[in-house]
């Protein structure tokens, strides 16, 4: 009886979440004409994206019953570290690397190190001493690949490929998770303390790393063979699925452009949290552990090792929102993600993921983060002030968290208990 409780509730939650979404959407076409266009519906798709994928990452953590206020500011460290690789030329003479590139290499080195651990450690008959040669056994074949990758894709005489930031900012973002992940799971610290004083290092970081104290990178595309960025890296903030139409007057033929790429990234971090929540063991114990974290540690789950998952993958995922934020943007700045943390946990709360943890669902999220730009979109397109909007999303936060706990009247008048006689 409870579990069939507790489907219906939860079914009752997505009816309510898509019910504001659809109200919303046909306010925004009653109130504004340009609404329902197919031009408006692409640019919310887009601005959405970073925000979205960012909220993918924060429900894992608070599913958790944790929290990660540094997405924005890893995002922003990213963005700098993105620039100044697509954009630099070090050399390997006296001045040697980058600090960026010095950061990346390090990222991928950590993360095929611990991967070897991890590997060796399954095997589960090896001794300690063949446990530890094998690690660093991995760090000198990650190093040797290292080296031979940065030649071939461009890291020691030209700028990066498209390819190698796509692997290697994710891999930044994810190293900074990590290391929240390890300090939460192996200390009896708060997340909300680790986080906090990691958003404040990264931050500290970006504008060291970007010079005179926060200088913003500007990312252009090489043109006959001079300095810049590869023409495929802009891409990366355009559309496909262009469609040729005839104009009805003029006889011409325009573009029309349906799909951002960043909506496609987007949509494959909601499909693969998805899956991992619904599909995998993992996903259990990520809900086990945001239930109730000792029964799940009394019934074998490794939490340790839940709590690092979930804040490795929302660094991970930060990363992928700052080489799109360039890609959109074509700058990095040491300040490009300042507040996204907050957007992506109304967007979480908006969704239904309660922050005690264990209940919540990524689908939830995606109506969420819609319903965050939808409301933003019909904002700005009635030229409503800046002012004016926020005060509005701090009340759709509020009334929405409010509907989720099903409770959004009784809390401010409560109801007179009965007395017996």
């Amino acid at each position: 009886m409870e579990g069939g409780a507790a489907r219906f509730r939860g079914v009752a939650r997505h009816l309510t979440l898509f019910a504001g979404l659809s109200a919303l959407f046909i306010a925004g076409t009653v109130l504004h004409p340009q609404f329902l266009t197919i031009a408006n519906q692409r640019d919310v798709l887009a601005q959405v994206s970073i925000n979205g994928i960012l909220a993918v990452g924060m429900t894992l953590v608070i599913l958790t019953a944790g929290i990660d206020l540094s997405v924005g500011s890893v995002m922003s460290l990213c963005t700098v570290v993105c620039a100044m690789l697509l954009m630099e030329r070090p050399g390997l003479d006296s001045r040697g690397l980058s600090r960026a590139h010095w950061l990346a290499w390090l990222a991928f080195l950590l993360f095929l190190g611990w991967a070897g651990v991890v590997a060796v450690r399954r095997l589960g008959h090896a001794r300690r001493a063949a446990q530890w040669a094998s690690s660093i056994g991995c760090l000198v074949m990650a190093l040797a690949m290292l080296l031979n990758w940065g030649r071939v894709a461009g890291w020691i005489n030209c700028g990066s490929s498209t390819g190698a930031v796509l692997v290697a900012i994710p891999l930044v973002g994810g190293m900074l998770g990590l290391l929240n992940g390890a300090i939460i799971a192996q200390t009896r610290l708060q997340p909300f303390i680790v986080t906090l004083a990691m958003m404040v290092s990264a931050v500290g970081l970006a504008k060291f790393i970007a010079g005179h104290g926060g200088e913003i990178h500007a990312i252009y595309t090489g043109d006959g063979g001079h300095a810049g960025a590869p023409a495929s890296f802009e891409q990366l903030g355009t559309t496909i699925l262009t469609v040729g139409q005839e104009a009805l007057r003029g006889g011409r033929v325009r573009e029309l452009k349906l799909i951002p790429i960043p909506g496609l990234f987007m949509l494959g971090a909601w499909l693969s949290a998805a899956f991992i929540l619904h599909k995998l063991p993992l996903g259990r114990y990520i809900y086990a552990v945001g239930g109730n974290e000792e029964a799940a540690r009394l019934a074998g789950v490794p939490v340790a090792g839940v709590k690092v998952f979930a804040y490795t993958a929302s660094g991970l995922l930060a990363g992928l929102a700052a080489v799109l934020y360039c890609a959109q943007y074509t700058q990095g700045k040491a300040d490009a993600g300042l507040g996204k943390e907050l957007d992506a946990i109304a967007a979480v709360v908006i969704g239904g993921t309660s922050l005690m943890g264990g209940r919540g669902s990524i689908l939830g999220t995606l109506v969420g983060v819609m319903i965050f730009g939808y409301l933003t979109n019909i904002l700005q397109l009635k030229a409503v002030s800046s002012e004016i909007q926020d005060i509005l999303k701090g009340v759709i936060i509020v009334v929405a968290a409010s509907a989720q706990s099903g409770d959004v009247l009784g809390g401010l008048w409560p109801s007179r208990p009965r007395l017996g006689r």
